[in-house]
């Protein structure tokens, strides 16, 4: 039995308990997702599973059987940053940098949602074709991630620079 991690097969393990975190984590090396509640309220530990976010500290590994998983170590190219990540730099979107995996990893995700025309509680119009690319939606499709040291602004900042300027970094 195989997961998918960042293009690469890899095994799941034996004990149908561990979760997605700490598969990843403890398994695999994969330190870039963070351990932060453990409760699925921080959204600290958000990956991609096939294009969409989740909470791994909430998902066991064995769900995931022959899906692909991408990780904050998986968006780069290379040594070559995902836009988001440059943007982050850029826009002064991290302070201590805990939380900015899975910022960057639901904001792919959360763009691709946006792209795909899924409404937010948010959304004024929900017969339009497309959804306005505004800070308040921004704001309220990235709410189920905490930043416990005040780098809000920049995060919503590096979102919209991104995603609005590139919508296609979203797929």
């Amino acid at each position: 039995m195989s997961i998918m991690i960042n293009g690469a097969a890899m095994s799941l393990p034996e004990d149908p308990r561990v979760s997605l975190l700490d598969l990843l984590r403890e398994h695999h090396h994969l330190t870039g997702t963070k351990k932060g509640c453990n409760q699925g309220a921080c959204g600290a530990c958000t990956v991609l599973v096939d294009g969409e976010r989740i909470v791994s500290c909430l998902a066991l590994a064995m769900q995931y059987e022959g899906r692909a998983v991408t990780t904050i170590e998986g968006l780069a190219d290379g040594n070559e940053l995902h836009p988001l990540q440059q943007a982050f730099i850029e826009h002064d979107g991290f302070q201590c940098g805990y939380c900015t995996p899975g910022q960057i990893c639901s904001a792919v995700g959360m763009a691709a949602e946006l792209k795909r025309g899924a409404p937010s509680n948010v959304t004024g119009d929900l017969s339009a074709d497309t959804i306005a690319f505004s800070r308040d939606e921004l704001a309220e499709r990235m709410s189920g991630n905490l930043c416990r040291c005040g780098a809000h602004n920049g995060i919503i900042d590096a979102i919209g620079a991104t995603f609005a300027a590139r919508p296609e970094v979203a797929a």
